[in-house]
């Protein structure tokens, strides 16, 4: 099940104080990216919108009632703590939804570091290989 136009829409509303937001796709949801690859958001297929959290960022979420991002494979339901489902209360207020993704902007940054590092780690083993 893909994530329906609406959903998309109003996701992209809610979030727009943070400026240009880029669309990828991410498990059978929707991810979104501000600053070319910092992916702070996630929309799955469900319409739930989760939000990139770290272990500081997902204690916050979790006391506004967030919990994490599941999903089932044939080995069992996996959790991933790294995207936290974005408050209730921010769910219709635009405000509060971009003060949400301001505080995961730190874990986003921090994983498409991480990424970015990981691709030219790996284009010099590459390059020094061939």
């Amino acid at each position: 099940m893909a994530v329906s136009d609406e959903v998309l829409a109003h996701a992209l509303d809610l979030f727009a104080g943070l400026g240009p937001i880029r669309r990828g796709r991410m498990f059978s949801g929707v991810a979104l990216y501000v600053e070319e690859d910092v992916m702070f958001a996630m929309i799955a297929s469900s319409g739930t919108i989760y939000m990139k959290s770290d272990e500081e960022t997902g204690a916050r979420y979790a006391e506004a009632g967030s919990v994490p991002f599941t999903y089932t494979r044939a080995t069992g339901t996996r959790q991933v703590t790294s995207l936290m489902s974005l408050p209730d209360s921010a769910a219709d207020d635009p405000d509060e939804a971009t003060e949400w993704a301001r505080l995961s902007l730190g874990p986003a940054r921090a994983a498409a570091e991480k990424k970015r590092a990981e691709k030219a780690r790996k284009a010099a083993r590459k390059a020094k290989a061939g």
